[in-house]
């Protein structure tokens, strides 16, 4: 949820009209944002946004809320940061009964990270519903997690992986759930969570509310909504986040052999504050965080076969700059939040537009300035210009001899 709007320029249509299509998926009409004193919410709720400082709903927002309090199935494509945490927390919230102590809602998560702060969400929103929250991931004490359920709990947040654990222990009984959320199918696809996912939603009451959210519509994902949701209606915002104005965006040939020594003289520059630096597997991670550790650099490591204690203490050390390097996954990065990054540096080269956009927009934060750079070899400069055409931005190329590379201002 954005406590600030976004404003669209009026030449820009972003949302679908009605009967348009989305990836090939029936998509309802998108409203402008509104004040959620506009929405059909309670005067509890409405005193609980009221303290956490929200006011406008951000367009996701307004177009799900009120068709997921009517209790219809949803399909709600945006993009991460677009605010569908209380698209379909909110709506949850209202509904639910405080009476009991039994899950009657269950949202499934890709990662510990997500799980870990849509839980916080719901936390902050259910303040004044006496309803309980519980987050379920791998990692973490099972035990500990078992006594929280058991201690009773009306929503369940988990990964796949830890919740199929915990029902094939017949921990957890999920006959009275009355609203199931999805989020973010298409990182589960991405991350083999697709049979666990299957199983969950088959050992749930066939009489439910499902809610899936997803950034892009793969296949899977509709087949999900083919077999577990009745008639679902789908909305979308179909705008692509923006890039900060204040992020200067370069690329830098070198060869694979000479990747590290390109990385490191990047890193030996004193406008390097704090560095994010971008891999695409948890082997690249783990072999490039010894190679720099071997050449006398801090770093730490982000990626989802650490243990939970590993991560949280990674992630900690970052946000508090006692580390002024991370290296991290993708999906593992998801949930990371810190306004100082000064540098976004893919080692890797994005595999999509929106991977681009989602790394990239990590440094300029809060009216912050930023560099990110990309280090390619001969071979992918056609992938790289697939990237910043897609994305439609511009990525400048640069030599070693031009770092260290100031940020531009944000005005400019």
């Amino acid at each position: 949820m954005s406590r600030t709007r976004r404003r669209v320029p009026r030449t820009a249509r972003p949302y679908p009209a009605a009967d348009a299509a989305v990836d090939g998926v029936a998509v309802e009409d998108s409203p402008e944002p509104v004040s959620f004193d506009q929405l059909d919410l309670s005067h509890a709720m409405r005193e609980t946004l009221t303290q956490v400082g929200f006011t406008e709903a951000t367009p996701i927002q307004a177009a799900a809320i009120p068709l997921a309090m009517e209790g219809a199935d949803l399909i709600g494509q945006a993009h991460t940061g677009s605010g569908k945490t209380a698209a379909f927390g909110i709506p949850i919230i209202e509904r639910l009964h405080p009476d009991g102590g039994v899950a009657q809602a269950l949202i499934l998560c890709p990662t510990r990270e997500l799980a870990v702060q849509v839980n916080d969400e719901l936390t902050r929103l259910a303040a004044h519903h006496q309803l309980r929250c519980v987050a379920i991931y791998g990692g973490d004490s099972m035990k500990r997690q078992i006594d929280a359920l058991r201690s009773g709990a009306q929503i369940v947040v988990a990964t796949p992986g830890r919740l199929a654990d915990l029902m094939q222990r017949r921990v957890l009984n999920l006959d009275l759930v009355r609203v199931v959320v999805l989020d973010e199918a298409d990182r589960m696809l991405d991350m083999g969570f697709a049979p666990d996912v299957e199983r969950i939603l088959r050992q749930c009451p066939r009489q439910r509310q499902t809610l899936l959210f997803s950034a892009t519509m793969p296949e899977w994902v509709r087949r999900i909504g083919e077999r577990h949701m009745r008639h679902p209606r789908t909305v979308a915002v179909s705008t692509r986040p923006e890039i900060a104005t204040g992020v200067r965006q370069l690329y830098l040939q070198t060869t694979w052999a000479d990747k590290t020594d390109a990385l490191a003289r990047i890193l030996d520059q004193p406008d390097v504050t704090l560095a994010l630096i971008f891999v695409e597997t948890k082997r690249t991670a783990d072999v490039l965080r010894a190679q720099l550790h071997r050449r006398g650099y801090e770093v730490g490591l982000l990626h989802g076969d650490l243990s939970q204690r590993d991560r949280d203490r990674a992630m900690q050390g970052f946000r508090d700059a006692h580390i002024r390097n991370l290296i991290a996954t993708n999906v593992a990065a998801r949930g990371l939040d810190v306004d100082d990054i000064s540098h976004v540096i893919n080692y890797d080269v994005p595999l999509t537009p929106d991977e681009y956009l989602h790394r990239v927009g990590r440094t300029a934060r809060a009216g912050k300035n930023g560099v990110a750079v990309t280090l390619i070899t001969p071979s992918e400069i056609l992938k790289l210009r697939d990237v910043e055409r897609h994305a439609r931005t511009e990525i400048a190329p640069a030599t070693l001899e031009d770092f260290p590379a100031q940020p531009v201002a944000v005005n400019a």
